[in-house]
């Protein structure tokens, strides 16, 4: 029998719209999804012995320990059978250590997705490319902004291409065949033929930030699921509120980069009429903490707003970080919201070592 081939996947936790950035911006944060991957290589002789997982952490009494019904190696899978190789190696064990909280907002489910394309790039040795990597995790999770930031890492925006029709056919497939469930008895035959992704399904591009700028993230102990986050938005808007984000991530996209960061620029910048306003009676507090926490009464805040769906709250900050959580925590109380908080750095995207 051979070595062991070893190797630990890291996918930091994001923030997605950052305000007025609805769908559009996300930043990769300084909590991870760590996997630690080991299996014999070559394979040995005998029956066929299927993957182990164990996983720590936040999410570790959730978490399916099966390869067919956990998200991670059903991507994983996916991205393998699209490369016709039709089942994980035999004796595959996987261990994966949890920090970011699931429901909350920070991309649990978008760092999942992103360990899954890394995942089965490793195990097929394939060698894709960071674009096609995107592509395979947007036939997944068809919003950009979380997986683009857990994948590059940084402050990034994003887009998803309007694809020729045949293209978008593909990108429209049901997640239901992109990720079957599979059933108890599925055998090695069953879903070998997954549809694979057109290219260049999203764009990127990463925008500077200043390094005096951290991130408190204020996390509500509830969860709220993106579904029903979303089911709460209107399905139009007016021209007013349209233009009011647009022109405030216009500044705030190069605000942020710039050095020292001007609070007086960018809290007017962080302000939002999408998908805050709406939230707010999903998230007892969210007015009074976006709006009572400003520059002027804490020295060193540049801005604050929901972090994705939520429920946590995302300031930005150069100092006086306990203050802010703490005021923030106080507010909270009197809604009867009990709350953790983390100061966080911005962090580098997904790594692999070996």
């Amino acid at each position: 029998m051979g070595d062991n081939k070893n190797f630990t996947i890291r996918i930091p936790a994001t923030s997605a719209n950052i305000g007025p950035g609805f769908d559009v911006v996300g930043l990769s944060l300084s909590l991870y999804l760590t996997l630690t991957v080991s299996y014999p290589k070559p394979t040995p002789q005998g029956p066929y012995v299927a993957p182990a997982i164990t996983y720590s952490g936040e999410g570790a009494e959730e978490v399916p320990l099966d390869a067919y019904k956990n998200l991670t190696t059903r991507v994983a899978l996916y991205l393998l059978r699209c490369h016709s190789i039709s089942q994980f190696p035999s004796h595959l064990k996987i261990h994966a250590n949890n920090e970011i909280p699931f429901g909350r907002g920070l991309g649990s489910s978008g760092a999942a997705v992103i360990a899954g394309v890394i995942l089965g790039n490793e195990l097929g040795e394939l060698n894709l490319p960071t674009e096609r990597l995107l592509d395979f995790a947007l036939m997944v999770e068809r919003h950009p902004d979380n997986v683009t930031a857990a994948l590059v890492g940084g402050f990034v925006g994003s887009y998803l291409k309007e694809l020729d029709e045949q293209a978008s056919e593909a990108a429209s497939v049901p997640l239901s065949e992109v990720l079957p469930e599979y059933p108890p008895d599925a055998g090695e035959a069953w879903g070998l033929n997954p549809p694979v992704p057109p290219f260049g399904i999203g764009h990127y591009i990463r925008f500077r930030w200043a390094e005096s700028i951290k991130a408190i993230a204020i996390i509500p102990r509830f969860e709220l699921s993106t579904a029903k986050a979303r089911d709460v938005l209107p399905t139009q808007y007016s021209r007013k509120d349209l233009v009011f984000n647009m022109q405030r991530l216009a500044v705030l996209t190069t605000a942020l980069g710039q050095s020292p960061p001007d609070p007086g620029l960018i809290y007017e910048a962080m302000k939002d009429r999408v998908h805050q306003p709406y939230r707010k009676t999903l998230i007892p507090g969210l007015p009074e903490v976006t709006s009572e926490i400003t520059p002027t009464s804490h020295k060193g805040l540049l801005g604050i707003c929901l972090s994705g769906a939520g429920p946590t709250i995302l300031a930005l900050a150069t100092e006086g970080f306990e203050a802010i959580a703490e005021d923030a925590r106080l507010i909270f109380k009197k809604f009867g919201v009990e709350i953790d908080w983390k100061l966080l750095e911005v962090a580098g995207g997904s790594t692999v070592e070996h």
